[in-house]
Parts: C-alpha cells; structure tokens; sequence
C-alpha cells in the first residue's frame, strides 16, 4: 500500500530567512558575522538542510537556539501574537513550548526594540546636522 508524499517542513533555508527577516537583519550583516560573502547566505537560505556546525553560528548569530530555528513555523508565530501581549486573558494557558516549537523571542518587542533605535538615530542625525550648521556659522 503506497501513501502520498507529504510536503515536508523542513526547509532549514527558509526557517533561517524567515527569523533573520523577524529579526531586522540582513543578509550583508549575517555573512559578515559567518565571514562569508552575501551570495553565500543567499544559497544558504535557498538549501533545504544546512551543516550542524553551520546552523549553530547561524543561530548564536540571529539570537536564537539551533532547535528554535528547526522547529520554526509561521502558523506558531500568527498563533503566538494574539496569546502574548500584555493584557491577554490567556494568561499561561499557552506557553512557548507548544506544538508549534519553541521561540526565544517575541516578534513584537523586536519591532518596538528597533523603532526605539531608530528614533534615537535619527535624534543623533539632527544634533550632529545642528552642530555642523552652529560649525559653518562660526565660521563665516
């Protein structure tokens, strides 16, 4: 008796673009990290399965275990959003460690935590723009 393939998820490519993506990190900035070129994250992210040496720098690297990155699955992150935030009724009816894998971080504090950065970037971008005109004033 012959079954039907079923689709696999297993694709540790697209599990590693997927948080690298949650996580605000480019592919520049992880092949710096590997010492590799961009091109090599590239096909690294497009590969079905990745060395375990590989997927343990990968993982230390997005701020991740090398299992979170196995047991990865977007329906766990959309299931996950609307059970975690601060004032859920759902208080510990749901932990991390569900069917769905098990996730070290929270997609959500990860964009506040990047707004945040922004704006003090850009705060920083205007004083050294006012400290460059107050410069060329001076100097006239």
């Amino acid at each position: 008796m012959e079954t039907a393939a079923k689709p696999s998820n297993t694709h540790i490519g697209r599990k590693i673009s997927r948080i690298r993506e949650l996580r605000g990190i480019k592919q520049e900035h992880l092949a710096s990290e590997l010492g590799v070129s961009q091109q090599t994250v590239s096909r690294m992210e497009q590969a079905e399965t990745i060395e375990d040496d590989v997927l343990e720098k990968v993982a230390g690297i997005l701020g991740v275990s090398s299992e979170a990155i196995k047991n990865y699955s977007d329906e766990a992150v959309i299931y996950n959003i609307p059970n975690n935030y601060e004032g859920s009724n759902n208080h510990g009816a749901q932990s991390n460690y569900g069917n769905y894998g098990t996730f070290y971080f929270n997609p959500i504090e990860k964009i506040v935590e990047l707004y945040d950065e922004k704006v003090a970037l850009l705060e920083r971008l205007l004083q050294a723009e006012k400290e460059k005109n107050e410069l060329l004033k001076a100097g006239k």
